[in-house]
């Protein structure tokens, strides 16, 4: 992967972005820090370093920019028992984000969870959509997937001119993401292989009558529980049916479950 890097500059780093072998990160030196400091990547030889460094090099700006925000709130604020709601938005886009570019249509019934409308009604759209996966941790749970798998979508959505030009995508998104943005959780929920051609089975429209997996919205949540989730840092209104989603919603275990990476 660091023949693919090229010779460009790592912004923080006066080095070429580097993947390096997991030892070379030192021991109390925070991960994001480590490679905003140095460019250098420390990687593992497992599935979910392989995509992060995919990732890496098919989104280079905004892979930059995650880390830029990251190192940010590292500085200020140290590596505590929890992220915070900033670090923690961070995190969920590297881990989990997708990004969409499709008709209003299906922007509409997708931020409203209408699942038959989105994937029955509007199936016809669907080709005029673009769908990409930007989360390592997502990709890497497709190599043996399952229904519920579920993206967090990135509510801007890409805009038409950009085209199918990840490149531009890329630079688009890493020119707009900042820390208030992403301190409201700027994600709503999709289950990815419920996408039209992604996944033989979803063919039938009985596929998409199973509530465990297409959601409908929450309803609101009393004063006490709101006040629970928003301490422990999720979002009050993102139904979650991936059980191995993030490390907050390891609810039933499952062979090949991801375990987080210590930061």
């Amino acid at each position: 992967m660091n023949e693919l890097a090229g010779p460009g500059l790592f912004a923080g780093a006066s080095r070429p972005l580097r993947f390096v072998s997991q030892g070379e990160l030192p021991q109390g030196v925070a991960y994001e820090s480590h490679i905003f400091e140095t460019g250098c990547v420390p990687t593992r030889d497992n599935l979910h370093d392989f995509f992060n460094g995919l990732i890496w090099l098919r989104f280079p700006c905004t892979k930059q920019r995650l880390n830029q925000m990251q190192g940010a709130e590292i500085a200020a604020a140290g590596v505590g028992s929890v992220r915070g709601r900033v670090r923690d938005a961070l995190t969920l886009f590297d881990e989990n984000a997708a990004l969409l570019q499709a008709p209003e249509p299906l922007w509409q019934a997708l931020l409203a969870r209408d699942w038959p409308r989105l994937f029955v009604t509007l199936r016809p759209l669907w080709p005029q959509a673009r769908l990409v996966l930007f989360g390592h941790a997502l990709l890497e749970k497709l190599v043996q997937p399952y229904k519920s798998i579920t993206a967090h979508v990135y509510r801007q959505a890409v805009p038409e001119a950009l085209g199918s030009h990840l490149a531009d995508w890329d630079r688009w998104l890493a020119s707009r993401l900042d820390r208030d943005e992403l301190a409201t959780k700027p994600f709503t929920p999709l289950p990815v292989l419920g996408v039209p051609g992604w996944w033989a089975d979803n063919a039938v429209p009985a596929f998409y009558d199973d509530s465990s997996v297409f959601r409908p919205p929450r309803l609101p949540a009393t004063a006490a529980s709101a006040q629970c989730l928003e301490i422990q840092g999720i979002p009050l209104d993102f139904p979650c049916p991936d059980p191995i989603l993030d490390s907050r919603y390891h609810a039933l275990p499952r062979p090949g479950r991801l375990v987080p990476r210590p930061r």
